[in-house]
């Protein structure tokens, strides 16, 4: 049985006067332990398509399936649990606390699991190490490089050891020596870890390490090819 599956999906938003269509009859289906990239321009639709996929928005109509349970029909208390424990999230302009250093950044999904601080704090460091990064544990994000602070965020997404890894652009900001060094920790956690993730790109070489491509144009899935380039 596949991990999620998209059931023909549309999302419309009205702007102005107007409905925009950003997501049009869209099915995907995706399998456990599987890297795949959706690929597209701006407006295209994949972040709305990511969006939905993990529940941050509900689809105008159509049907979210996430390990069985149809997830666009749950109501948002119903969801968070979800989100929470068996959901990843990367963004590209990483998202971290500027007051916290990377350990408790990447611990902080652990407090709402009621883990003990000092545990928190020890597995915090063990995924830090995972990531490369075992000596900007006590540094803040101002205080560390944009590879860094990404390297940071992956871990704060593997901490709870999620099913599945959602990374919008993670590599957007990135220089191409740093993007090659994430995109090999990404492929990695799929790997060892058996974690499915399913990345949002504009570029044609990120996408190319991924398993599988889908290329989305004007709302729609228009082509499927394999990547599995590796690093």
């Amino acid at each position: 049985m596949p991990i999620l599956e998209l059931k023909k999906v549309v999302k419309k938003y009205r702007v102005g006067k107007e409905i925009v269509t950003a997501l049009n009859s869209v099915d995907l289906s995706v399998e456990t332990g599987e890297f795949i990239a959706i690929l597209g321009t701006s407006g295209c639709g994949k972040t709305t398509l990511l969006n939905i996929a993990a529940g941050l928005e509900r689809p105008t109509r159509g049907e979210v399936i996430f390990r069985g349970v149809a997830i666009s029909k749950l109501k948002e208390n119903k969801m968070v649990p979800f989100r929470r424990t068996q959901m990843g999230f990367i963004f590209q302009s990483y998202n971290l606390l500027s007051a916290m250093t990377a350990q408790e950044n990447v611990a902080l999904p652990l407090v709402f699991d009621g883990i003990a601080p000092k545990e928190r704090i020890k597995r915090a460091r063990k995924v830090l190490a995972g990531v490369g990064i075992a000596d900007r544990s006590m540094h803040k994000p101002a205080e560390m490089s944009g590879g860094q602070q990404q390297r940071t965020s992956i871990a704060r997404a593997l901490i709870t050891n999620p099913r599945i890894i959602f990374a919008d652009e993670p590599t957007g900001n990135l220089d191409t020596k740093t993007t090659m060094e994430v995109l090999a920790l990404l492929q990695r956690a799929v790997k060892d870890n058996g974690q499915t993730l399913i990345l949002v790109t504009h570029d044609n070489d990120v996408a190319r390490f991924a398993d599988r491509i889908i290329q989305m144009v004007d709302g729609q899935i228009v082509a499927e090819e394999r990547g599995g380039m590796s690093i």
